[in-house]
């Protein structure tokens, strides 16, 4: 690994603090060092428009961006001033409240395929609780899911493929037990041929397929043409579920969600991460005869606390209706599409192999020369490499996420100052990779 002067000291003394009382020093794995060389994250305190601060005063031009949720920027003003005002007027009423149903329409005018919505609290709390609705409806219990794709952290997405034709998953976690396993199939994503084989001879065993339609916890990785064509037909013959992933894809590529961008339209649809716009917020939508299921019209139960919390739906849809701006997709795309060219024409130009896999303000930068289109040929880059681009871009004050498998997010608060200084950075990290070499 190259040396890194960052994290600086006061993040080190931080980190050092929260590892004695948080498991690991985080509250999330995905925010730990782990996949980058180890060792302890930089602590940020701060985060304006396209940047972010650490406690050491350090500034990065930021492309994780939370993970996605913030296509606005970090503290964008109406954001700010939204949550403000709702918090004044109490941040937990415990009933419904008129911002609840404003946001659920904004939602169903977006997503017509949602036609009734439940607003849940995370990504993964939706994924839940569509696949207990999925259960619910068809009577069955076998859920469909894809090999690298990641669905939030309950019991059944922890489950990878098995041995054999993926019959039988394997827990990916401990305390995820083997009959929970037992119901879950992973299949090679973007493979159709492996899905119609299930089908075949598990066909009416399934309660629902589940798959983020563009992929992006293996990197970003776009549906093959007629996969899910294919997935919406196999489950429309045998009476299962489709349910789309679209808590990143959600308001990310246009006003609505990517389903309508591909032409296909599922059964049940996960939002979350940009619909709160950075406050945690979610929703679960689709067809009436299912989402009628929900209690307290039907019988499958789903609950919570901080469901619809007004903080979260003011920052919802102030960020909506920021979104709702002519050009900003637009202005999204032409920041996005210089900047993965740029990164395209530097690595080439000191002779590093990469691949680049972008839709609109979403890429992943993969070391390697090969196509990616699935968890194996994401597997194939070359990890190292990442890991050594990451901490000199880190060192050159340019934040990313600490994984291969993750995206860069560009938001709306990223400018041609940041494009020029993310470039300069990386192609000072690549001249930097070329003359180590594999090192």
């Amino acid at each position: 690994m190259l040396p890194s002067v960052r994290p600086g000291p006061r993040s080190l003394a931080e980190h050092e603090r929260a590892r004695q009382v948080t498991p690991g020093g985080v509250n999330s794995p995905a925010r730990a060092f782990a996949k980058v060389g180890g060792g302890p994250p930089v602590v940020l305190r701060e985060g304006r428009g396209s940047r972010v601060w650490d406690v050491d005063g350090y500034s990065y031009v930021d492309y994780l961006a939370g993970y996605g949720p913030l296509i606005l920027g970090h503290a964008h003003p109406r954001v700010v001033e939204a949550v403000s005002r709702a918090a004044a007027q109490g941040p937990l009423l415990g009933t419904s409240s008129p911002g609840e149903t404003e946001l659920a329409e904004r939602l169903q005018a977006a997503v017509p395929s949602m036609q009734l919505i439940r607003l849940l609290t995370t990504g993964t709390e939706a994924v839940m609780t569509a696949l207990r609705l999925a259960r619910g409806h068809t009577g069955r219990s076998r859920v469909v899911k894809f090999d690298g794709a990641y669905h939030g952290h309950s019991d059944p997405v922890l489950v990878r493929a098995g041995s054999g034709a993926a019959s039988v998953g394997v827990p990916d976690s401990a305390g995820v037990t083997p009959a929970t396993a037992a119901e879950v199939t992973s299949l090679p994503h973007n493979d159709l041929g492996a899905v119609k084989g299930f089908f075949d001879r598990c066909g009416d065993e399934v309660a629902a397929v589940l798959v983020e339609p563009v992929a992006g916890n293996m990197g970003l990785v776009d549906p093959e043409p007629g996969f899910l064509e294919g997935l919406r037909h196999l489950t429309a013959a045998s009476g299962a579920v489709l349910i789309f992933d679209e808590v990143i894809t959600g308001f990310r590529f246009h006003f609505g969600a990517v389903q309508d961008l591909l032409g296909v339209r599922p059964d049940l649809t996960c939002l979350g991460k940009i619909i709160g716009g950075g406050l945690p917020l979610a929703a679960v939508g689709g067809r009436r005869e299912i989402m009628s299921g929900l209690a307290p019209e039907g019988r499958t139960y789903q609950a919570g606390t901080h469901a619809g919390n007004p903080l979260g739906v003011a920052a919802g849809l102030a960020t909506l209706a920021a979104l709702e701006t002519a050009g900003v997709y637009e202005g999204l795309e032409e920041v996005a599409s210089a900047l993965a060219a740029g990164l395209t024409e530097s690595a080439a130009a000191a002779g590093i192999p990469v691949t680049i896999n972008r839709r609109g303000s979403m890429f992943t930068l993969f070391f390697g020369d090969g196509r990616v289109r699935d968890l194996d040929s994401a597997e194939a880059g070359d990890h190292r490499r990442f890991a050594r681009f990451f901490r000199l871009l880190l060192d050159r004050g340019v934040l990313l996420a600490p994984s291969p498998y993750e995206c860069w997010f560009v938001s709306t608060a990223h400018g041609w100052e940041d494009v020029e200084q993310t470039l300069a950075s990386a192609e000072a990290a690549f001249a930097r990779l070329a003359e180590r070499g594999d090192e």
